[in-house]
């Protein structure tokens, strides 16, 4: 007699390789609308599951954890776990798996999608012909920033970070970063550390916010730090929303200290603030890092292969705790 398949809910919709795959090896239990779940929701919801895939749209902490008896597995389809409180899942006995290195490539490629829109004034543009009242060629219209030659400041030269830095290069821009350590030799390929935040934003051109989400580092970017930064600046978040304080943004954009801005995360997604859409000068996305076809399927694969590991007794890469 077979053994019957393990439970498991999945909290937000999946690529349809993905959810096939799951439902193959799971009694699988779908929230079917894909709408973000509050804590008492999906905890009402997974009940009964023993793996809980969820994504960065969904809390678990203690509480929540108290209310999974039968949990063993989450599996978050994110390379940050800021949404999750690893020491109460530990003492609950709960394992954690997340999705790293198999997204750098494709968060790479919307922080550049992000920064040259900043830099060359893509809202402005795409408004400008939308709205019919383009009116042909003209030599000082929507002049914007040139990168060659221009310094890159990286605060979080992780593997997002290093890939973002190799696409910069191709465009001539020359790559200065802060690390909490500096990276080796090898890994650097030639970018300045500095060893201080406040040292990279004195002398960046553009900041790419790219480091992992830690409470440590919310609302990092406030009005004093923007301050520090060169006149007519960038600055490009590709981390996460909390780390920036919106209003001080908001101010340095409207008030012409900073050039432009570049954003795919938010804080309190999809709750954007208001102040963002009076502003010409920023180009927003609907936090896309990761959102190519061939890279959902890769994290939801990373899951899977991690989950089927721990159940044979082995550890995963991908295990967090």
């Amino acid at each position: 007699m077979s053994r019957p398949l393990p439970r498991a809910y999945l909290c937000r919709r999946f690529t349809p390789t993905i959810e096939a795959a799951l439902r193959e090896r799971f009694e699988l239990a779908v929230n079917e609308d894909d709408s973000i779940l509050a804590p008492d929701a999906m905890a009402r919801a997974a009940r009964d599951a023993e793996v809980l895939l969820l994504t960065a749209t969904e809390t678990l902490r203690a509480p929540t954890l108290a209310q999974l008896p039968a949990l063993r597995v989450a599996a978050t389809l994110s390379v940050g776990y800021d949404h999750i409180d690893l020491d109460a899942a530990t003492a609950a006995g709960v394992r954690v798996l997340n999705t790293p290195d198999v997204l750098s490539e494709a968060c790479a490629e919307v922080a550049m999608m992000l920064l040259l829109n900043a830099c060359r004034r893509g809202h402005e543009a795409d408004q400008l012909v939308r709205s019919g009242a383009w009116r042909g060629w003209a030599p000082t219209q929507l002049l914007g920033m040139g990168l060659p030659g221009r310094t890159l400041g990286v605060f979080g030269m992780g593997r997002i970070g290093r890939e973002i830095a190799q696409r910069a290069r191709g465009f001539g821009l020359r790559i200065a970063y802060h690390n909490r350590n500096r990276l080796a030799p090898e890994l650097e390929l030639g970018a300045d550390f500095e060893p201080t935040l406040e040292g990279l934003l004195r002398r960046c051109d553009i900041l790419m916010i790219a480091a992992p989400g830690a409470p440590a580092l919310r609302g990092v970017f406030d009005a004093h730090r923007f301050a520090l930064m060169r006149p007519g600046s960038v600055v490009v978040n590709i981390s996460r929303g909390d780390l920036v304080n919106d209003e001080a943004l908001i101010a340095a954009l409207r008030g012409g200290h900073l050039r432009a801005a570049g954003l795919d995360v938010f804080a309190n997604e999809p709750h954007v603030h208001p102040g963002y859409r009076t502003l010409d000068n920023v180009f927003l996305s609907p936090h896309l890092g990761s959102a190519t076809v061939e890279t959902r399927d890769a994290m939801g694969w990373l899951l899977i292969e991690g989950i089927e590991a721990l159940a044979r007794g082995e550890t995963p890469a991908n295990l967090l705790r």
